[in-house]
């Protein structure tokens, strides 16, 4: 769809295009896909998200197609597998992270059902509609995101501040953050 209008931040690259278009902002109620975000978000503490979409498919095989629960029970010899892989980003406390995160996100499941409904039941289960007409008006954090980092914190949770969770929140469509002018943005809301 070259001729649609876009949020800018998107416009650079093709790949950026096609996420933006599929993906971005679409509500997520699938765990893995949750816990997918959760790892690439993680990952890209300080590195731009294009870098991380790059390596997403080297990111599925290293780590199990995102399964958590094979995650979670990454030993030794696997993280030092993964701290040698060259097609993931190579940080020993990201990746240790990772697995940290697994484990604590199953016990989320455990607890509420899903993770889903534990991230959902912030918002009552609907999503924060930004209503934002630039990217300038885009936060990098705001109180929802505050307020579940800091719980996932409380549960041991590690790298995922309040500016990750803000983007896992946008990216999984618990925030709409799609400028107005934006033709995802229109078609989330039509009816």
């Amino acid at each position: 769809m070259p001729n649609m209008k876009r949020c800018e931040w998107c416009t650079s690259s093709d790949l950026y295009m096609e996420y933006h278009d599929a993906e971005w902002g679409v509500p997520v109620f699938d765990d893995q896909k949750h816990f997918e975000f959760l790892v690439l978000e993680s990952a890209q503490a300080g590195l731009s998200w294009i870098t991380i979409l790059k390596k997403r498919e080297n990111y599925r095989k290293a780590y199990d197609n995102f399964d958590p629960i094979k995650v979670a029970r990454y030993g030794v010899a696997k993280k030092a597998k993964l701290l040698a892989d060259d097609g993931i980003v190579r940080n020993r406390l990201k990746i240790d992270a990772s697995v940290t995160n697994a484990q604590k996100f199953l016990e989320i499941q455990k607890e509420f059902g899903s993770f889903s409904d534990y991230i959902w039941g912030f918002t009552d289960g609907k999503p924060v509609i930004g209503k934002r007409k630039s990217l300038e008006e885009i936060p990098a954090k705001t109180e929802l995101s505050d307020k579940i980092s800091l719980d996932l914190k409380k549960r041991g949770f590690k790298f995922l501040g309040s500016v990750i969770m803000y983007s896992h929140l946008q990216a999984t469509g618990i925030v709409n953050d799609h400028v107005v002018s934006c033709f995802r943005y229109k078609v989330r809301h039509r009816g």
